[in-house]
């Protein structure tokens, strides 16, 4: 078995440790999915802890309704295949019940809206903890996480209120109201998800694979046109070759220039690459601390 496979394996073998702790030590745990390759890992760590029986947590889905339909089929699809419950939040139902205040204009998103039906959604199903897909090599401010990240009573993160992990002994204590974010897969890397998904042979949409598809360019970043994307006068559609390296709101989710349509190619292009997935993140463009300001108020 060459290094390579036996780093994945090392990797592997902590993300099954830390899902089985989870199980171990919360009452009522979920796993959050966002159709990303991120939550397909996870959920295919999940599946192989506790095979031959079922995942015996629900998967969380926060729906924004600004998806790429083909998240949502993938979604269903694989939830069929492993036979698996799923919750969603739906921002758009919170929009309509006026819980949240939808943005107006060209730049509306509508990924801060998912913070408040996130944590309504944990807390209708009292769920103590929720393992997320989040790594380390993403963005600075999840470069702060530790493996069971504590969240207060109004689902908020304290950057410098963390527990230590030493010899990877987790303290899962709550006091009531509490919860737990789990975070398994902190130590990987993009490349380590994709070498993963490439010798495990784990299904992911289409997305991820270079495609022709029609876009605008807006602040440097590359968006799809669909139905939720709204064209300013002067913002000219063109055709190109595309693919997605993270996977979200469509509205903000920004593409890449890519011909990489095999997972060999993904594994090269993401090897030689010097920017980070997120780098193409509109949301996490509008301003330096996004992410942290996001995480503070209860963000995944």
């Amino acid at each position: 078995m060459s290094k390579s496979i036996n780093h994945l394996r090392e990797l592997e073998s902590e993300g099954i440790y830390v899902i089985r702790e989870v199980a171990a030590q919360f009452e009522n745990p979920a796993l959050l999915f966002s159709g990303g390759k991120d939550s397909i890992v996870m959920t295919h760590l999940a599946h192989k802890a506790f095979y031959p029986g079922k995942i015996p947590f629900p998967l969380v889905h926060i729906d924004t309704g600004h998806n790429f339909p083909e998240t949502i089929a993938f979604r269903d699809s694989l939830m069929d295949k492993l036979g698996a419950k799923l919750v969603v939040g739906s921002v758009q139902e919170a929009i309509d019940a006026g819980k949240v205040v939808e943005e107006k204009g060209y730049t509306a998103l509508r990924n801060g809206l998912q913070t408040p039906v996130l944590l309504e959604t944990l807390e209708i199903g009292k769920y103590d903890a929720a393992l997320g897909g989040a790594r380390r090599d993403e963005e600075k401010a999840r470069a702060k996480e530790r493996f069971f990240s504590h969240r207060d009573e109004f689902g908020q993160w304290d950057p410098k209120n963390q527990r230590p992990e030493l010899w990877n002994l987790f303290n899962g204590k709550k006091n009531v109201g509490e919860h737990f974010r789990i975070f398994p897969i902190s130590n990987w890397t993009e490349l380590d998800v994709w070498q993963y998904i490439a010798l495990e042979k784990i299904d992911i949409p289409n997305l991820y694979m270079s495609h022709k598809r029609d876009c605008v360019v807006r602040d440097g970043v590359i968006l799809a046109v669909t139905p939720f994307l709204n064209l300013k006068p002067d913002e000219k559609v063109e055709e190109m070759t595309v693919r997605f390296r993270t996977i979200g709101d469509a509205t903000c989710t920004g593409a890449t220039l890519s011909d990489a349509a095999d997972m060999d190619s993904i594994i090269k292009e993401v090897a030689m690459t010097r920017q980070t997935e997120r780098g193409g993140r509109a949301d996490d463009k509008r301003s330096e601390t996004s992410m942290e300001d996001r995480k503070k108020l209860g963000y995944f």
